[in-house]
């Protein structure tokens, strides 16, 4: 029961094995998914052009405790509206001190299904063509 409810689909990114596509399901599909989510900028997708994160359109902003509030409320929107097997629990934007172009998202979300509690970590770099 719980395969069917956390889903199962291609593994993010996409890539292949000797003789097939390789699959992701249960709680791996459930963070890739996110990376995805996180990965996509608003109004990048031909067909879907509401999915994604809003957290792009911030890019070249100053990395200030504004903008970092900014972050942690556009992911937590975004995970709210595309991710329905999660329950956030917690956001956090922090910046390392050598890296000041650099936001690291944590997010800690917990699965409804089996109240497995996960946390993420994504990189967003503020400049682009940095990585």
């Amino acid at each position: 029961m719980e395969r069917d409810f956390l889903g199962q689909g291609m593994s993010f990114p996409v890539r292949p094995s000797p003789s097939r596509l390789v699959w992701a399901d249960g709680d791996e599909k459930i963070r890739q998914s996110i990376w995805l989510i996180l990965s996509t900028a608003t109004g990048e997708r031909q067909m879907r052009s509401e999915f994604g994160c809003s957290i792009h359109d911030l890019v070249f902003e100053a990395n200030t405790a504004a903008l970092r509030s900014s972050v942690k409320v556009a992911v937590r929107q975004a995970m709210i509206q595309w991710e329905p097997r999660i329950d956030v629990l917690d956001v956090r934007v922090e910046t390392l001190p050598e890296a000041r172009n650099q936001l690291q998202i944590h997010i800690d979300y917990q699965v409804r299904e089996n109240h497995a509690v996960h946390n993420l970590v994504y990189p967003f770099y503020l400049t682009e063509g940095v990585g």
